[in-house]
């Protein structure tokens, strides 16, 4: 197998990212960014962030979750706390999350600790979720091998006929993470591979220290 891909070839120019007028705090930026991209490419799962671990093996490992709040506080998402992803995160919980919004060139590249979030937060997302997903997560032992498919949905069935007509309780291996940043990048694309990079760093006093970063 041989692909060559050296050909492929975009132009960047639908922003620009000037270090002069940015907020001082990157959340106000992101939160401006975010609602931006939002508002002109709603058909887009735009909440979509990849975030990286380090494994039990000593590997980082990349997947895309999805992000349901954000606050100056930091960035909150949902999962199974026994997943390899939360096993990594209880072992080390420095994280990489990152964002590309590719119709509007732009990306955000945030370094931060992640921590579970209080054990009522969680139970009032699982309560908001669908009754569906509320079973999938009871019948998904997530990052387990499983024999087929089948196993899944036979699981999920027995589950269904068990809470018909009532209400299901989140299971304590479930529930959210915040991740509080130290170092969120910014990134514009711009013609000519000349990118746009402004780089915040949490410094000891808690103010953020501003940069622009070449290309």
């Amino acid at each position: 197998m041989d692909n060559d891909l050296s050909n492929y070839r975009k132009s960047y120019d639908k922003g620009e990212l000037l270090l002069e007028g940015v907020p001082e705090n990157p959340l106000e930026l992101f939160q401006k960014w975010f609602y931006e991209v939002d508002a002109y490419f709603s058909e887009d799962e735009n909440n979509a962030m990849t975030i990286s671990t380090i494994g039990k093996d000593g590997f980082p490992k990349n997947r895309v979750v999805l992000l349901k709040k954000f606050t100056y506080e930091g960035f909150i998402f949902y999962t199974n706390y026994n997943s390899e992803k939360g096993k990594a995160i209880a072992k080390n919980p420095n994280v990489c999350l990152s964002f590309f919004w590719h119709g509007a060139e732009r990306q955000v590249i945030i370094k931060g600790k992640a921590e579970k979030i209080a054990p009522n937060l969680s139970d009032g997302y699982f309560e908001s979720r669908p009754k569906g997903s509320q079973l999938g997560a009871l019948a998904s032992n997530q990052s387990e091998v499983v024999p087929d498919r089948a196993f899944l949905e036979d699981k999920l069935k027995t589950l269904e006929e068990e809470y018909k007509g009532k209400e299901v309780e989140r299971p304590a291996y479930w529930g959210g993470y915040i991740v509080k940043p130290v170092e969120l990048e910014f990134w514009q694309g711009r013609p000519n591979r000349l990118h746009d990079r402004i780089r915040y760093r949490l410094q000891d006093d808690y103010n953020w220290e501003v940069n622009r970063l070449s290309p």
